[in-house]
């Protein structure tokens, strides 16, 4: 049940982003059938805090696990993902989505060539700029 409300959460938070634009946020209709169809039909992740996740799982512009394939957004040769259209959009014209800061050394690394691993409670991610980094952090954290 956790998981269930876990990949709510997420799927919600995607919707609101994916949703609004940069000028006039708006928060997303949730009376739309299809929408309350998709949100009915998630199912519990496998993963869980501390996991490495596959990165086609992961939306790399709202930096979230979401349990399911992701639209694939190839740029420059690298292979990044997206929930939604406007997140696919945004990849290619905005390097700050493309990038992220290895929590446990602090350098910047290409989403597209980190190792990705959930450290949030409701699906969050960090990107790491390698395995160490990665292994260092949960000994540190935990």
């Amino acid at each position: 049940m956790n998981y269930l409300m876990l990949i709510l959460t997420v799927l919600v938070a995607s919707l609101m982003a994916c949703t609004r634009s940069q000028h006039n946020p708006q928060l997303p209709k949730a009376d739309n059938s299809e929408d309350v169809a998709a949100m009915n039909t998630i199912q519990p992740a496998q993963y869980r805090k501390g996991d490495l996740v596959p990165a086609a799982e992961v939306c790399m512009v709202n930096d979230a696990f979401m349990a399911k394939k992701q639209l694939l957004v190839e740029h420059n040769g690298k292979m990044y993902y997206g929930c939604c259209q406007m997140c696919k959009d945004r990849i290619p014209r905005e390097q700050a989505v493309r990038i992220a800061t290895d929590p446990f050394s602090g350098k910047t690394v290409d989403k597209a060539e980190a190792i990705i691993a959930i450290t949030g409670d409701r699906g969050e991610v960090s990107y790491f700029e390698n395995e160490a980094n990665y292994r260092s952090y949960f000994k540190h954290t935990n």
